[in-house]
């Protein structure tokens, strides 16, 4: 019962999980593992899920804290590296998000909003591609909703602003 109540619940949204962690890692096979991870996680606590919530919320959730892990992993393996080689910075992976809302080409888009923060991309594309609500995004990413409410502000006025800049060099026309 509970393998087929899985199948009908959490096996529907396997797709934007897989969308979602494709364009945060930029890398298919980092965003496959991923999910498979997420799926691995959601059925061995699955009995700990409540029928009738949100199961997208709740695999998304669980999916941005095998992320989080993840780069936290890499973070300190970084910073151990710094520490052995005495480098001055560390590179983290990009999110990159499509806003459907602006009448612009994708790839023009997607290579600006590449250039916004991990935390506004990653809000921007839960809310306006997934069509997440600020309640549930903020549940996924354990945030105060007022902060999810200020990230996508800002997201998207730092969008406009990357995309005016472009505009007025060139560059992606």
């Amino acid at each position: 019962m509970q393998s087929e109540q899985f199948e009908r619940e959490a096996m529907a949204h396997l797709d934007s999980l897989v969308r979602v962690a494709n364009r945060l890692t930029r890398n298919l096979s980092d965003a496959e593992d991923i999910v498979q991870e997420t799926y691995l996680r959601a059925w061995k606590y699955f009995h700990s899920f409540e029928a009738g919530s949100n199961c997208k919320a709740w695999l998304f959730r669980i999916m941005f804290n095998v992320i989080n892990l993840r780069e936290g992993k890499k973070m300190k393996l970084a910073e151990q590296s710094l520490e052995d080689d005495d480098r001055s910075h560390y590179e983290q992976s990009n999110v990159v998000a499509f806003d459907p809302l602006r009448q612009l080409e994708g790839r023009e888009l997607m290579d600006a909003t590449a250039l916004l923060s991990e935390e506004y991309r990653s809000v921007l594309w839960l809310i306006v591609v997934e069509d997440f609500t600020y309640k549930e995004t903020a549940e996924v990413l354990d945030v105060p909703i007022g902060t999810v409410m200020s990230r996508l502000h800002r997201a998207r006025r730092d969008l406009r602003k990357i995309m005016m800049t472009r505009r007025a060099r060139g560059i992606g026309n």
